[in-house]
């Protein structure tokens, strides 16, 4: 009599082939959360390393484990001191690129300095500056989510799969807020609106932008092509040129474009640090009739005092994934809530190391999202 195993039903995401490590660049441990999660989904351990600063402050990278010929994965998830945190990423790629590992992927669910990714008058494009030294160190391949502007994946010349926590988000909106056939979608400045469009569209739902004098969107900042003096001087401009002066910009009175009255109104944006813009757009929206107001963004850095602003603000509640760690802020402002995003990151690094498509990944996704 011969016993048959039964087939397996379907394959399980944490199967990878040998070969592969996982490491984590912080030495704060409270970054180290999204890691542990990732490895867990994997079925992996995490790499041995030890990483920690000097007592001059210089960042020391101590790889305890072979790499030679390895798929090497440094996860890194964004601390409050950044620039910390991006020596510590370049310091072990370069450790993992002298000690013969075959390829190095560096999974950055936040891409820092990615809101300097403009010239603004005599300035630099930093987030330029930071692709050139992660190439230079020997990243192979790059996995962040969310990027502030796609364009940066432009600064690298290596693969970018600048992956999407909309669908985690979506679901959030579809099982957690109550009646959200209900709700509208709110970009709270036009620079925004695409964002919201992607999100009304994907749910069903309304849309309306905030437009006028309490914005500050970011396209209203003066870029490098305004960098030299607006002073006219007779003896630097030639007397036959009469170059036409740009009109300044003059913002209308705040409106409303869209229907909030009675509703529950849901503003999206990708990033929310500096919480002002937020407090304003939920300010007009309470004065326009909105039941009730969430905030939904993928990257929650929540800097100085936002906890507490929040708080004591007319927003019901905010909404971010697990792309930087904000355990602390959560505990201060019980409005906070977390998406976990780990599976997605799991997954890409699992498709990665097994050489497979990541199209699926990416599906229903277009150039606008």
């Amino acid at each position: 009599m011969f016993c048959v195993a039964p087939p397996e039903s379907e394959a399980k995401m944490n199967i990878t082939k040998g070969g592969l490590v996982l490491f984590s660049a912080n030495s704060n441990s409270s970054c180290m959360e999204l890691s542990k999660k990732i490895a867990e989904r994997l079925g992996v351990e995490m790499g041995k390393v030890r990483v920690y600063q000097e007592p001059d402050r210089e960042t020391r990278v101590q790889i305890q484990e072979s790499v030679r010929g390895k798929d090497v994965f440094i996860i890194q998830t964004v601390s409050k001191d950044v620039n910390t945190t991006i020596m510590e990423l370049l310091i072990m790629v370069y450790a993992c690129k002298t000690s013969c590992a075959t390829s190095i992927i560096g999974v950055i669910p936040y891409f820092p300095y990615s809101k300097q990714c403009k010239m603004r008058k005599r300035g630099s494009i930093v987030s330029k500056l930071l692709a050139s030294m992660m190439c230079k160190a020997g990243l192979t391949h790059l996995i962040t989510m969310d990027l502030h502007q796609k364009e940066i994946q432009g600064f690298f010349n290596i693969p970018v799969d600048n992956l999407r926590a909309s669908p985690f988000l979506l679901q959030y909106i579809q099982e957690e807020i109550p009646d959200y056939r209900n709700a509208v979608i709110v970009a709270k400045s036009p620079a925004s609106a695409k964002r919201a469009q992607s999100f009304a569209e994907r749910l069903r739902l309304g849309i309306a932008v905030i437009h006028g004098e309490a914005q500050d969107a970011e396209s209203d900042l003066v870029d490098g092509r305004h960098s030299p003096p607006a002073v006219r001087s007779a003896a630097a401009i030639h007397p036959s040129l009469d170059i036409p002066m740009l009109i300044p910009k003059e913002k209308p009175p705040i409106t409303v474009v869209g229907d909030v009255g009675g509703r529950t109104a849901v503003i999206v944006d990708d990033i929310i640090d500096d919480v002002d813009s937020f407090l304003a757009a939920a300010e007009t929206l309470k004065e326009r009739g909105a039941y009730k107001i969430f905030v939904m963004a993928t990257h929650g850095l929540l800097s100085s005092d936002a906890p507490r602003l929040i708080e004591e603000s007319a927003i019901d509640e905010v909404v971010v994934t697990n792309t930087i760690p904000h355990e602390i802020q959560k505990l201060q402002c019980p409005k906070i809530k977390t998406v976990d995003i780990s599976m997605i990151l799991s997954e890409a690094i699992r498709r990665i190391h097994n050489g497979e498509s990541m199209s699926y990944l990416f599906r229903n996704i277009g150039l606008d999202d």
